[in-house]
């Protein structure tokens, strides 16, 4: 079989998966949140933080629910890194640098996982699991309760009301995220990913001498932080470890577990607002990005020019053999397109524009799907701005789902767009107009720009991959890319739910023959050729610099 063939039916395999999964996971997440009863467990969890499930709130009071949750996060994360050498279970690794501990803690809360350390001699059992792995439930039910308390506005009408904070934290992690990851894990064991507390041991022949590596509960991790869309690694290596990620078929698990909740909550979406073909106009946005990127991807590393890569079958180099370019293009362009930032190949070595695909999914915002609840508030923001342009387009006041967009809806929607942006190309003029922080680069010259290019984008968006070579355990780099997580995460949610809270309080607006169908191709269309534009028109100087100037000169 060839490469190319293996590839695509890889993909289409994939897209069955999902499809099979779609129905029953996104009706069984709006039943979910939308729920008056309360599981046991959940009762006592309600109990002991002493949170009213019952209680409503309006979008402030939602967003103080979220950042006081995630402040606490940050907190609790920093102090258990800071700690470890004191705790049992550390494997004899030295507590935590504060910079490094700062980039860590608030890397985990913001739900990019971007990590400066390598995992297998840096963190211990303690930290991996009470820590890192809590945070990667913890975090993406975050998410997802941001994207419910956008639907919810959307849905009610003549009142501020969002739902409860708490009671959406704790459906999410109990209904949702457990139950999956609990079979998850049993899967990924089945097929030969660790799970264990061993410690540090010797392992075979190297070079004249041993390897030590250590165990771990990674079967568990492993599953949450793809499901999760969070993305670190157990191991330095990530999802090219053969302890994460031994076997094509765990690798396209895998692929599936970052994709199967963004991909659902579309149809949640659509039952919540009583239209599912309202989902299914989403999803068909996200869905034709996200298979024109793998197409585009799949062209650029199987392009072959010259003996060497022509003996490969493909650009090779950073990929591993037991996934093939096939499986490592689906993954590539799967975890940059949500905010997951798992890696089972290194970004670096791809071809210059097939780098540059990698940024741009992340640039997009990370919506096709986008990460968990992320992927779909993103959608929808997005949504709200095409209506807006179809609006002045007709000089007809712009609707969406019954809801006007006026004026404050859109500074919300604006603002939102603004923010990650605004960061990436800030810190980065920042880094290469300094003298100390491009002493990190490994490379000069255009790939050397998209070292640093790529970390502010990845940090800004949530994501946490790495285009390697780049030495981000530095201070500057520690210090700037902590802050890029932190207000990438929350900037963007105050804005999400202040528009939740504003249109909550409207009352429907009847459908007339003026009306945009936003259920039909045309606005499918509409949505996916203004979300490029507006990308395009925000970084393609950048991109220029970058893996455009490297993948035209090569």
């Amino acid at each position: 079989m060839s490469p190319v063939l293996a590839g695509v039916l890889q993909l289409l395999a994939l897209i069955a998966a999902l499809a099979l999964a779609y129905v029953p996971l996104g009706n069984y997440m709006a039943r979910a949140y939308s729920s008056d009863t309360h599981w046991r467990v959940e009762k006592w969890i309600y109990k002991g933080i002493g949170a009213d499930p019952d209680t409503e709130m309006r979008w402030p009071a939602y967003l103080r629910g979220v950042l006081a949750f995630s402040l606490a996060g940050v907190l609790f994360l920093y102090l258990l890194q800071r700690l470890q050498g004191v705790l049992p279970g550390s494997l004899g690794f030295a507590s935590i640098d504060p910079d490094q501990a700062f980039n860590t803690a608030a890397s985990f809360v913001a739900n990019t996982n971007w990590q400066s350390y390598y995992g297998e001699q840096a963190m211990g059992h303690v930290v991996q699991t009470a820590g890192l792995a809590v945070q990667n439930f913890v975090s993406a039910a975050v998410g997802i309760a941001v994207a419910v308390a956008l639907v919810r506005g959307f849905a009610r009408s003549r009142t501020g009301e969002l739902g409860n904070f708490w009671a959406d934290l704790v459906r999410g992690v109990v209904r949702v995220l457990v139950p999956i990851a609990v079979v998850g894990a049993l899967i990924l064991v089945a097929c030969g990913v660790i799970q264990n507390f061993s410690g540090i041991h010797e392992v075979g022949q190297f070079m004249g001498g041993t390897q030590q590596w250590n165990g771990g509960a990674v079967a568990s991790q492993e599953v949450i932080k793809e499901l999760g869309t969070n993305g670190g690694g157990y191991f330095n290596a990530n999802s090219a470890h053969p302890f994460e990620n031994p076997t094509p078929f765990t690798n396209l698990f895998e692929i599936f577990l970052i994709l199967v909740i963004p991909v659902a909550l579309t149809r949640t979406f659509g039952v919540m607002v009583g239209s599912v073909r309202q989902g299914h106009a989403i999803l068909a946005t996200m869905g034709t990005i996200w298979v024109g990127f793998v197409a585009l991807m799949m062209w650029t590393e199987f392009a072959h020019h010259g003996p060497a890569l022509q003996a490969a079958g493909g650009a090779m180099e950073g990929k591993e053999l037991r996934f093939g370019i096939g499986g490592s293009s689906i993954f590539a362009v799967s975890t940059t397109l949500t905010s997951t930032g798992a890696v089972d190949s290194f970004h670096s070595s791809y071809t210059g524009l097939g780098g540059g695909i990698t940024m741009l999914g992340m640039m997009l915002g990370e919506i096709a799907p986008g990460g968990v609840g992320s992927g779909l508030y993103g959608m929808l923001v997005m949504a709200v701005i095409a209506v807006f342009i179809a609006g002045l387009m007709v000089g007809r006041t712009p609707e969406y789902l019954g809801k006007k967009i006026g004026t404050r809806e859109i500074k919300f929607a604006a603002l939102y767009i603004l923010i990650t942006p605004a960061l990436v190309l800030v810190l980065t003029a920042a880094a290469m107009a300094l003298p100390t922080p491009g002493n990190s680069m490994t490379n000069s010259g255009a790939h050397g720009f998209s070292e640093i290019l790529y970390a502010y984008t990845s940090a800004s968006n949530n994501n946490g991959s790495a285009f390697a070579g780049l030495n981000a355990d530095t201070q500057w780099f520690n210090s700037t890319l902590g802050l890029a997580m932190l207000l990438g995460r929350f900037l963007p949610m105050v804005f999400v739910l202040a528009l939740a809270g504003s249109l909550a309080e409207q009352k429907p607006v009847p459908a007339t023959a003026g009306t945009l169908r936003t259920e039909k191709p045309l606005f499918t269309g509409l949505l996916a050729g203004a979300i490029l534009i507006i990308t395009g028109l925000t970084y393609f100087p950048a991109l220029a610099l970058g893996p455009l100037a490297e993948g035209l000169a090569a």
